[in-house]
């Protein structure tokens, strides 16, 4: 116990968060069992260490762990916590808790017999904590860790403190707002840099960015899907190729015949794995309204602009960038569907957006959003582009 508390000691003190994260006001942290998912590399385990530091500091009510030590190959979790509790421990936080056999039936354990302890735990974007687990329904308040957005890169690159900005908020008052975030900051100083590198986290790190995104994806795709999914390893390269394919014609509709035989196997498999790519927040699908899985998506996009570079090998296509970051970061707390002959997106199920490279001139409709890339300041129903990257 006293190598994990001096583990504990050294990384809440070397911890330095350089982004205040918005979840961490969201949390309800007086709830027992707290599950935080993400996709790897948006800071789970910074998350957690930054929440110990800002309300522990190194005091031993609260531990830390990672759950790939070996020592959980023989101690089970109940049993660690167990300890833990018996010794004045009163907060568990639990990081990698799907490398763990039996996980959630563990959690159930300590929920059941130790109510005096709260456990904090990260997974992976593509575990189910409520929908598919019998153990945890009903007393895990899952939340998840998105990478970061335009606003916080801003704010860490910039030294600016701006605070997320809801959408009914952006769409009446637009003008404003981009005029007062302009009088402090110019946001085109940072937004292409942000549409290259700035949702993950580790672009802070002094690595050549594009090669440890490339190896995050691959993380993705051996990790949370194929051991998550329990997938035998031989149908790596498949999954791998199929994401290549997509991501080089992305957004697009998905050929399920052509890609079935790219990749040599079912049209149904084919739509598992599209599936598995979007859950593990590699991409995202796109439907009418109405629709949803498994019905094939009208279009597939990166999940996020980063994700785009590493596989275009310098083509990228302009227009799909600026889809891609507005699907994205209205992804959050918006539901997105394709757009009718008039628009790109009908967001929930009422708006109709349409996403310009420059401002329009001739006629606008009324009855449509125009989230414009080249405009600092919009008026009427013409928006910038980048103010929708301060909704969170």
């Amino acid at each position: 116990m006293e190598s994990f508390f001096r583990t504990h000691k050294y990384l809440v003190e070397h911890t330095n968060s350089p982004v205040k994260r918005e979840l961490m006001q969201e949390i309800d942290w007086n709830r027992r069992l707290i599950g935080i998912k993400g996709t790897r590399g948006v800071g789970k385990t910074t998350f957690l260490l930054e929440y110990a530091k800002e309300n522990f500091g190194t005091d031993r009510s609260c531990l830390y762990i990672n759950l790939n030590n070996l020592y959980f190959t023989q101690c089970t979790l109940h049993d660690f916590a167990a300890r833990f509790h018996a010794q004045g421990g009163k907060t568990l936080l639990v990081d990698q808790v799907f490398k763990y056999p039996d996980w959630s039936a563990e959690l159930r354990r300590c929920y059941d017999n130790l109510p005096e302890l709260k456990i904090v735990f990260t997974g992976s974007s593509v575990m189910r904590l409520k929908e598919e687990n019998p153990f945890l329904s009903g007393i895990v308040d899952s939340y998840y860790l998105r990478g970061f957005s335009f606003r916080e890169f801003l704010n860490l690159m910039d030294g600016t403190r701006f605070p997320s900005i809801k959408l009914p908020d952006i769409l009446s008052h637009h003008t404003s707002i981009a005029r007062e975030i302009c009088s402090k900051t110019n946001p085109f100083d940072y937004f292409k840099d942000y549409l290259h590198h700035g949702f993950y986290p580790f672009f802070l790190e002094k690595r050549n960015f594009s090669e440890n995104l490339i190896k995050t994806m691959n993380m993705m795709l051996e990790v949370d899907i194929l051991f998550l999914k329990q997938i035998e390893l031989t149908y790596l390269p498949k999954v791998r190729k199929l994401l290549y394919l997509l991501a080089q014609t992305a957004p697009s509709t998905p050929n399920i015949s052509q890609l079935s035989q790219e990749i040599c196997t079912s049209r149904a498999t084919v739509v598992n794995y599209i599936k598995y790519l979007k859950d593990a927040r590699l991409i995202n699908m796109l439907y009418p309204v109405g629709d949803s899985f498994p019905k094939k998506p009208a279009k597939v996009y990166m999940h996020n602009t980063n994700l785009m570079y590493p596989v275009s090998l310098g083509n990228i296509d302009e227009q799909a960038v600026r889809e891609t970051f507005f699907y994205n970061t209205l992804y959050k707390d918006n539901r997105l569907n394709t757009g009718s002959k008039k628009s790109t997106f009908t967001v929930n199920e009422t708006l109709n957006f349409k996403v310009e490279s420059e401002p329009v001139k001739k006629r606008l409709r009324p009855d449509v959003y125009y989230a414009v890339d080249h405009l600092q300041e919009g008026s009427g129903n013409q928006i910038p582009l980048w103010l929708f990257g301060f909704l969170y």
